[in-house]
């Protein structure tokens, strides 16, 4: 099973998701992540899905996990470059992600971590 790389970047973390996620490696990234996140301090995560083409519903509601595990210790998660077509997928699915955050881009995601933080600060 491939994992997904966790690069950090200061205070956030980056997860550019570029393999055909199936729920192993969903799961693989969200305990890779929460033990990310608690051993380097991490104040955001930014989750880079530019070249994810297709989701289910499984993988729609591990995003949501994610992110509510990350807020529990700590850090913000913005989802960013999602396709059209995935938002439209999730629409259809049922699946509105309440909770995540999302941008355009990498460029926006950290812009708007930066942004929450200085709020919070």
């Amino acid at each position: 099973m491939e994992r997904v790389p966790i690069l950090k970047l200061g205070d956030i973390l980056i997860v550019s998701i570029q393999i055909d996620l199936d729920d192993q490696s969903v799961l693989a990234l969200q305990e890779d992540l929460a033990d990310m996140v608690v051993s380097s301090g991490a104040r955001g995560v930014v989750i880079d899905i530019t070249a994810v083409e297709i989701v289910d519903s499984f993988i729609g509601r591990m995003f949501s996990t994610i992110a509510a595990i990350t807020r529990m210790l700590d850090a913000e998660t913005v989802v960013v470059g999602m396709r059209p077509a995935v938002a439209i997928t999730l629409v259809e699915l049922g699946l509105s992600l309440g909770g995540v955050r999302t941008a355009l881009n990498l460029e926006k995601g950290v812009a708007m971590l930066e942004h929450v933080r200085g709020a919070a600060g």
